[in-house]
């Protein structure tokens, strides 16, 4: 003999809207708040990098010009004293171009 199928409550037209506007509001989370928090940590991450490495280019520059001025001596003083943030300028100019040559784009979503 053959069982009959498990008694199922019917659900109520209004039941059904709810049941359905919920599945949609967890939908909604699962798909927004997830990867905009992945995006969130990873701007953040990138920005405290950025200000690192503002920072140290800053520090940097200063420790060369003043580098340069001490090695220079009274040889590169008066009118030739431009000669040192010259030389800080080519120096920060290709610490610069080498810094923008191992930057990477990778795309926030994950499988990209």
């Amino acid at each position: 003999m053959v069982k009959p199928p498990p008694f199922r409550k019917r659900l109520t037209p209004t039941d059904q809207v709810t049941d359905l506007v919920e599945s949609v509001k967890i939908y909604a989370r699962q798909e927004t708040l997830g990867p905009l928090k992945g995006a969130a940590r990873w701007v953040a991450i990138g920005t405290l990098a950025a200000t690192s490495l503002g920072l140290s280019m800053i520090f940097l520059a200063l420790a060369i010009l003043r580098l340069s001025q001490d090695l220079g001596g009274a040889a590169l003083d008066g009118s030739w004293s431009f000669l040192h943030y010259f030389f800080t300028l080519i120096v920060v100019a290709l610490l610069v171009w080498l810094s923008f040559s191992r930057i990477s784009q990778r795309s926030l979503a994950k499988g990209e």
